[in-house]
């Protein structure tokens, strides 16, 4: 999201922002995740970036970090300066069908600016998912450049510089128009590449259960061990491929 001089206003399911303050000698608000009421996605925490100084407002989520197999998917999205009709579709994309995120996806690409990328499960088995996970963030948000100067987190907070503001949010896919936006970018663009991956990696239904834990998925480990793009650091393919 983008701050704008224009008189115009738009009110899109507003809240108040919820504000925390550290105890003494505690972390900075901005390093510990908030912990919103839970409701739909609006615009307050990016209002309360903009209060903060910030012109330029990122959203940033992963994609796919539980699962066992292939990469971690992270975007990053920067709203357009005025709100559209499609900001009241979104929400955190595990609660949207797959027909409704892909509809959202095109209109999150025709109308804002997004940057995406994704950690594969060499480097994830090599540094563990946390940091895999935040070295995809990182990618995917400097992807847009140094114009970015706020930014909206789901999860922990990132490593960045001081001059972004930054508030990391818990259940942000949930809370923020941003995040969301980002979640499904990222969820998107992963299941797509799944599906790549079962051409490439027959017998682990991939295409269905992208790389998750299901039942079939863990009995086709079983049957035929660990492929290539397996997470073999992670315990259910750990176990199967110690045991064959």
């Amino acid at each position: 999201m983008q701050s704008t001089t224009s008189g115009k206003s738009s009110q899109p399911r507003e809240r108040s922002p919820l504000k925390t303050d550290p105890p003494d000698g505690g972390a900075s608000p901005s390093r510990r995740p908030i912990v919103p009421p839970v409701t739909r996605p609006g615009l307050s925490y990016e209002r309360e970036l903009l209060l903060k100084g910030a012109r330029t407002i990122a959203g940033i989520d992963e994609a796919g970090r539980g699962a066992l197999a292939g990469p971690v998917a992270a975007a990053a999205v920067i709203l357009p300066v005025q709100p559209l009709a499609w900001f009241d579709d979104v929400d955190d994309s595990k609660k949207l069908s797959a027909p409704e995120r892909e509809r959202l996806a095109k209109l999150i690409l025709q109308d804002a600016a997004v940057g995406l990328a994704m950690t594969p499960a060499s480097r994830i088995d090599a540094a563990g998912i946390a940091t895999a996970t935040r070295e995809a963030m990182l990618a995917a948000l400097n992807t847009l450049g140094s114009r970015v100067d706020g930014i909206l987190v789901d999860g922990s907070a990132l490593p960045i510089s001081d001059g972004i503001q930054q508030l990391a949010l818990t259940h942000g896919d949930q809370v923020s128009i941003s995040v969301s936006a980002a979640s499904i970018i990222a969820k998107v663009a992963r299941d797509e590449v799944m599906r790549r991956l079962d051409a490439q990696h027959s017998g682990y239904g991939l295409a269905t259960n992208k790389g998750y834990g299901t039942a079939k998925h863990l009995e086709a480990l079983r049957k035929i061990g660990p492929s290539a793009i397996h997470r073999r650091t992670f315990r259910n393919v750990e176990n199967v491929a110690a045991a064959s």
